[in-house]
């Protein structure tokens, strides 16, 4: 966060040449700021904030919160995610404080896909941001929205899901169709059934469940 205040200024000539200070969060008067679709999290214990001698303040706050996004499960694993964080201040209307963003959505990219240290089961494909006007009880509040693209790397899901299931179902035609005796066809049957009940359990475990509609995956 960066923002000015036109009142704490100084000439660093005459306080030995000291052109920046560090202070308290509470010292000053600071924007806050509050994410609409976060559910928990954890609050940083860096409240403190840099003051320049011109009167900029710069805040540098690291957050750790869990958000809500509503998830589009039918192509599974093969889906790709759509999901807002939205920051916004709903103390003061825009007409004491509006929010605007410093970098671009590509500098936004760059700066965030710099802190995966290692590849999860997501990956970032795109990020835009919206700055609008949000009324709220007839006032005007400044909100900016965070869209971030997700796409699901479905590596896992094949090896230990997909593959095993078309090959149960190549082993049943070709026992079904084959030369076997009818003894040995229901066996095999058996086996095919409880290897495909281990399939689903493991595959119930794995989908997730909130979304409207199923997975493609989940209804065959």
């Amino acid at each position: 966060q960066e923002w000015e205040n036109t009142f704490a200024t100084w000439n660093p000539q005459d306080f030995c040449n000291i052109s920046e200070i560090v202070l308290p969060m509470d010292t000053y008067w600071s924007p806050p700021i509050f994410i609409l679709e976060r559910v928990s999290g954890q609050n940083p214990d860096l409240d403190y904030m840099v003051l320049m001698h011109n009167g900029s303040f710069n805040s540098t706050r690291p957050f750790q919160v869990t958000l809500t996004c509503s998830l589009m499960i039918l192509k599974f694993p093969f889906d790709t995610q759509s999901c807002n964080l939205s920051i916004a201040s709903f103390l003061y209307p825009v007409t004491d404080l509006v929010m605007k963003t410093r970098r671009t959505p590509a500098e936004m990219m760059n700066a965030s896909q710099s802190f995966f240290l290692t590849d999860g089961e997501w990956k970032f494909t795109n990020l835009s941001i919206i700055e609008y006007i949000e009324l709220l009880d007839d006032k005007e509040f400044s909100v900016i929205t965070y869209k971030i693209s997700m796409e699901r790397r479905p590596t896992l899901y094949i090896l230990n899901l997909i593959l095993p299931t078309c090959a149960l179902y190549l082993l049943d035609m070709a026992v079904l169709f084959g030369p076997s005796s009818l003894e040995e066809k229901i066996n095999f049957q058996i086996a095919i059934i409880l290897g495909s009940s281990m399939l689903a359990v493991i595959l119930n475990n794995s989908l997730p469940t909130s979304s409207n509609k199923p997975p493609i995956i989940g209804t065959h």
